[in-house]
């Protein structure tokens, strides 16, 4: 990732995630809220990799555990490893296939929300599962509806790393 994509993808999380605490938040749909960071942090992390998802991860947690006085480091903790994870998914497979947003942004819908709940059971908070389940099915379709549009918007601002072609190096000998 050249500086210029870094700085362009740190502006676009620190947009999305003060919009993501001050707007989104207070929107619930059938006891669902949408997240538009979780969205835009699977399009950083499908078109950057693993290494650029987890740093975008940890800078968009930071900035929304700052702006949402909670507690410090825990929704960094869980958004690295989702911009890990889904940064290892668009890096194996292929990044350009049609699907690969929309499923990854469902797994990570349900792995973001579990593993908030882990969190804070592991940290001694009550965490009842019980409204996560109950708004799991309208977070991911609002979070469905977000993917396209969303998507499109980061590919453009960010052009998709282009991989290397491995057939071309190979010289025959003999």
């Amino acid at each position: 990732m050249t500086p210029f994509d870094a700085v362009k993808a740190a502006a676009i999380l620190f947009v999305v995630a003060i919009a993501q605490v001050s707007i989104f938040s207070q929107v619930h749909v059938l006891g669902g809220v949408p997240d538009l960071l979780l969205v835009t942090l699977v399009a950083v992390s499908l078109l950057r990799g693993s290494l650029a998802g987890s740093l975008a991860g940890f800078g968009a947690g930071l900035v929304v555990d700052t702006a949402s006085l909670g507690e410090m480091g825990l929704t960094a903790l869980v958004l690295t490893l989702a911009g890990y994870w889904i940064g290892r998914y668009g890096e194996t497979t292929g990044r350009d296939r049609l699907h690969a947003p929309f499923l990854s942004v469902a797994v990570v819908t349900v792995l973001y929300a579990f593993g908030l709940v882990v969190v804070h059971f592991v940290l001694g908070d009550s965490a009842p599962a019980g409204p996560v389940l109950r708004g799991l099915a309208p977070a991911i379709a609002m979070n469905l509806v977000l993917t396209a549009p969303m998507y499109a918007l980061v590919r453009r601002l960010l052009r998709p790393a282009q991989r290397e072609d491995l057939t071309s190096e190979v010289q025959l000998l003999g």
